[in-house]
């Protein structure tokens, strides 16, 4: 964001007392309207203080120069095409494929990277035939309307937590708690595990709603709630969760900066991948690897089949987070955090993996089976994660489009009748949560149709399927995208094939 006008996405994902905090640290004000630049993260181009004190006095001597009829040092200067490119970046106009073409990749690579062009340059002409356009007005006009949505749902008292739902919940979460217990001490070891990982499937949208502070609106409140439901109970971290996703909800589908989409060697969902992303998130590049290769030829197979085990990856990510001491916050208000989240490891491992799954249970074959199914059904959850996701844009439109229009156009709803909202836990309402991510999840549904006026009234598509369309929807994405890595290995062999054939001709 460094550049841009993050006014809407700081609205969106802060309480207003933390909004009047930031009032403290201005340091100007902008006359007229902001014009977005181009972030460094992406290849902006910013000068420093003193290199604009340099390039003063080079204009002046320039000047000098030229007054007296001679001729200016070509190294001294930008080339014009690096002037072209410096006036493209701070526009704005610059994407992170565009510039990747302009490399010179070997001649192996090459096809990878014409590939990648063409995938992006038709995602993008599709976006832009499909969605309103990205002139100042255009834009301007939806900003605008977001903002009067926004105080809209505040007067209609669509921010305020229905407690009364949470209630029906808990009896949720205390029905299956007896069931798991019952049929563990009966030794319906199966069956326990079942109960178990309903429990937590419908427990991680408690969490949700705890990282997003949209239950008590209080920080350290809300994050006990997170930590004592995602740590003690489940053995996930909260504190991850919530650094993974307040990125995922600022860069939505952006595959060089999104975490939630970079599921490398494993997915793809843009022949982008293809290219060997570098991630901002994890800090490292997404290598189309020979594991790569393999997986993303048949993701649209496997994509189910490791989902299954997408509650270990959480593991892993969690304890990733909390001994490292770049990620997990080491000071202000929440420095105390990182120690209750690994107490509440402890706890759970404890109560998990030594009382229940070790002591509990007599044989190490019933172990297995309670531990694999406690967790594989979990599954539907990482599903519902990426299905709102997976099948839409990841195409970048450049700076100036505006928040609303970019979540809307990036994300999807799932059409479920209201008795099964409970089983998707809010996150059949994404294309609403995401353009409002402090709202309750409970009042989602009712949020959705002033969503929908919306989104008519600025003319942005709002895209809505059935769970089993939706899934659909997914999984043709996966396979268009197997389908070209497959079409791009078989070019390379071709053309590998001729190049060794045309050395041996000479």
């Amino acid at each position: 964001m460094v550049g841009r006008d993050a006014t809407d996405e700081v609205t969106a994902l802060h309480s207003k007392e933390a909004q009047t905090h930031m009032q403290k640290y201005i340091i100007g004000r902008v006359h007229g309207r902001w014009e977005n630049f181009l972030p460094p993260i992406q290849g902006g181009v910013f000068r420093t203080l003193t290199s604009r004190d340099v390039d003063d006095e080079v204009l002046s001597a320039e000047e000098d120069l030229t007054s007296s009829g001679g001729s200016t040092p070509q190294s001294v200067f930008d080339t014009d095409e690096t002037r072209d490119e410096v006036r493209l970046r701070r526009a704005g106009n610059d994407t992170p494929i565009s510039r990747v073409s302009s490399l010179s990749p070997s001649e192996p690579e090459l096809g990878q990277f014409r590939s990648a062009e063409a995938s992006t340059a038709h995602a993008i002409s599709s976006d832009l035939s499909k969605y309103p356009p990205l002139d100042k007005r255009s834009q301007a006009k939806i900003a605008k309307k977001y903002r009067q949505l926004d105080e809209k749902l505040q007067c209609e008292g669509l921010y305020d937590c229905p407690y009364g739902s949470y209630a029906v919940e808990f009896v949720r979460y205390s029905v299956l708690f007896t069931l798991f217990l019952t049929c563990l001490y009966h030794s319906y070891f199966a069956l326990s595990g079942l109960f178990l990982g309903l429990l937590w499937h419908l427990l991680a949208f408690t969490v949700h709603d705890a990282g997003h502070l949209s239950i008590t609106h209080g920080f350290h409140t809300d994050s006990c709630i997170g930590i004592f439901v995602a740590d003690f109970l489940g053995g996930l971290s909260v504190g991850w969760w919530k650094r993974n996703h307040n990125v995922h909800h600022i860069v939505t589908n952006s595959p060089e900066h999104d975490p939630d989409i970079q599921h490398m060697p494993f997915f793809a969902i843009s022949s982008r991948f293809f290219t060997s992303l570098r991630s901002s998130y994890y800090d490292r590049d997404m290598n189309l690897d020979t594991a790569a290769r393999f997986f993303i030829k048949y993701q649209h197979y496997l994509y189910y089949p490791i989902l299954l085990f997408g509650r270990f990856n959480l593991y892993r990510l969690a304890w990733s987070y909390l001994l490292d001491p770049a990620q997990a916050p080491r000071k202000g208000a929440a420095w105390w955090h990182r120690y209750l989240e690994m107490a509440g490891q402890v706890f759970f491992w404890y109560w998990y993996g030594y009382r229940t799954l070790y002591l509990s249970i007599p044989t190490w074959s019933s172990r297995i089976v309670f531990l694999l199914i406690s967790h594989m059904v979990t599954a539907p959850l990482h599903v519902q994660l990426t299905l709102s996701h997976f099948a839409m844009s990841s195409a970048d439109l450049g700076t100036h489009e505006s928040f609303a229009q970019k979540m809307v156009r990036t994300t999807m709803d799932v059409d479920c009748p209201p008795w099964l909202d409970f089983v998707h836990g809010g996150l059949n309402f994404q294309v609403v949560h995401h353009l409002f991510p402090r709202l309750p999840r409970h009042n989602l549904r009712w949020a959705q149709p002033y969503v929908k006026e919306f989104c008519r009234d600025v003319g942005i598509p709002y895209v809505v399927f059935g769970f089993t369309r939706g899934n659909k929807e997914v999984i043709s994405r996966l396979g268009e995208v197997a389908e070209q890595l497959r079409v791009l290995e078989e070019c390379r062999k071709v053309a590998a094939k001729d190049l060794v054939e045309g050395r041996h001709s000479h």
